[in-house]
């Protein structure tokens, strides 16, 4: 039987947050009425001529820095040509054979080592409109009563990445996407939300026998949503392609649309090529040619890069490739971990409140005075358990103070607590036979007497050991 290898590439499509659209000086924001923020630039009514966005440009090369890509010298916006209701020029202004940002590189650390993925290019262009599908399949174009076209998203910054057919493995694709999607986000350029349009994936996928090294035809998986999605669309079109091949058939070129509430692939169209497009030089805007000092400028402000970090909290830090990435996963969540690391904290058992506890009483990290929180941590053992998850749940509130947790600590001194468990045995002498006798039950009797003695707060475990001592024959 024939052992069948996975290729994969992605195409990321990210919406810049910039305040005002690509071309145009309409505002760029989410979720206002529909058709209320337009103008003859965006609308392409003859004679509006566009003016590039600078910001946008200028957070494309530092998109292109954080992938590794070198930086164009000269780059050119092209016309895209086709034809649809959501592109009122009948064309889309991209970037075709002179991309901004192109030949990168992006890590993606695994437990086993690291996956290099290459990046061929990232380049700028404007949003399409939004098409709006009422009726059918939960807002898919499949099955719809009525298509509605709301322009606002028409010309909004949009920056497209196109990986290398590097990835082999499904998983491999959602960890690379969640790894991008953050770095993209701590760059403070994007918000990058999946399930709002602001991060979009496109995934190139395709089969060829294990240690053949060509390329066999490819199909397109369209705007998946969801890093679920990814992962489960991708799955489905190996197996379709895999099954295709092993009954005799051939795999065509066309784009898929997946539906994640059936699990079933439907044909969109045959998929275009670059030709197709009759791309052009935009012949309204001149060449992008980015200051030398400026793109040096860019690059050093690179924050640290998320699978760096990860590498970094392995290794610095001695925690385990699982703890590491949950922790990786938010940089203020990270910051507050050194943070209590270097207030005192053990690493660990740091790394395990701030994804549980903490996670689990929505918390946010940035509001967090960690050297308080770090003494809380450090008594999380003799606290109980109430107490620690209250101090926990007030640990962001103005002003939170430790002491007031701390002053409940369990007492866990056993010369402390012998002379109670003595007083409490010798009121008792009936129960004490008893136990002798055999009642191991009566235990929890006399913990439950030097609990309450102590309102609590006595060490249940430091209890046992020494009422298990003194009841001996």
């Amino acid at each position: 039987m024939t052992e069948w290898q996975p290729v994969i590439g992605l195409e990321i499509h990210v919406q810049l947050k910039t305040r005002t659209k690509m071309f145009c000086r309409c505002e760029n924001i989410r979720g206002a009425d529909e058709n209320t923020r337009t103008c003859p630039v965006c609308l392409a009514h003859p004679g509006a001529l566009p003016v590039p966005n600078g910001q946008a440009i200028e957070w494309t090369i530092l998109l292109g820095h954080a992938l590794g890509c070198t930086i164009a010298e000269r780059s050119l916006f092209h016309r895209k040509n086709y034809f649809y209701p959501d592109l009122p020029k009948g064309y889309q202004i991209s970037q075709y054979d002179k991309p901004l940002c192109e030949g990168g590189r992006f890590l993606v650390p695994r437990e086993d080592g690291q996956l290099e993925v290459g990046i061929v290019r990232a380049h700028l262009e404007e949003d399409a409109a939004k098409t709006v599908h009422v009726g059918g399949a939960a807002g898919r174009i499949q099955g719809a009563e009525t298509s509605l076209v709301d322009f606002n998203r028409g010309g909004t910054p949009l920056v497209e990445i196109v990986t290398e057919p590097d990835l082999h493995v499904a998983e491999d694709a959602r960890t690379f996407l969640q790894l991008l999607r953050q770095t993209v986000v701590e760059l403070g350029i994007s918000d990058a939300e999946m399930e709002k349009g602001s991060l979009r994936c496109d995934a190139n996928v395709s089969v060829r026998p294990a240690g053949e090294t060509g390329l066999r035809t490819k199909t397109e998986l369209k705007n998946m949503n969801s890093f679920t999605f990814v992962t489960r669309g991708i799955e489905a079109e190996l197996e379709r392609q895999i099954s295709l091949y092993e009954a005799g058939g051939e795999v065509e070129q066309e784009t898929l649309h997946f539906d994640p509430q059936s699990g079933q692939l439907s044909s969109l169209r045959s998929k275009e090529e670059a030709h197709d497009y009759r791309y052009f030089p935009e012949p309204d805007l001149v060449a992008i040619e980015p200051d030398a000092a400026l793109v040096g400028e860019l690059a050093s402000q690179l924050p640290e890069h998320p699978a760096t970090r990860l590498r970094r909290l392995e290794e610095t830090f001695g925690l385990s490739f699982y703890d590491a990435q949950v922790l990786n996963g938010s940089r203020p969540t990270v910051e507050l971990f050194e943070a209590l690391v270097e207030a005192g904290a053990e690493a660990k058992a740091s790394a395990n409140v701030l994804q549980n506890q903490l996670s689990a009483a929505a918390v946010d990290p940035a509001t967090v005075n960690a050297a308080e929180l770090a003494e809380v941590i450090g008594a999380r053992d003799t606290l109980p358990r109430e107490t620690f998850a209250t101090a926990i749940g007030k640990s962001g509130d103005a002003g939170f103070k430790a002491a007031p947790y701390l002053e409940d600590a369990a007492v866990s001194d056993a010369d402390e607590l012998e002379p109670l468990v003595d007083a409490i045995l010798e009121a008792n002498p009936d129960q004490v036979s008893a136990y002798r006798g055999g009642k191991d039950g009566l235990l929890g009797f006399f913990v439950g007497q030097v609990m309450k003695e102590t309102q609590g707060k006595a060490d249940p475990r430091v209890v046992n050991e020494l009422l298990r001592e003194k009841l001996k024959d």
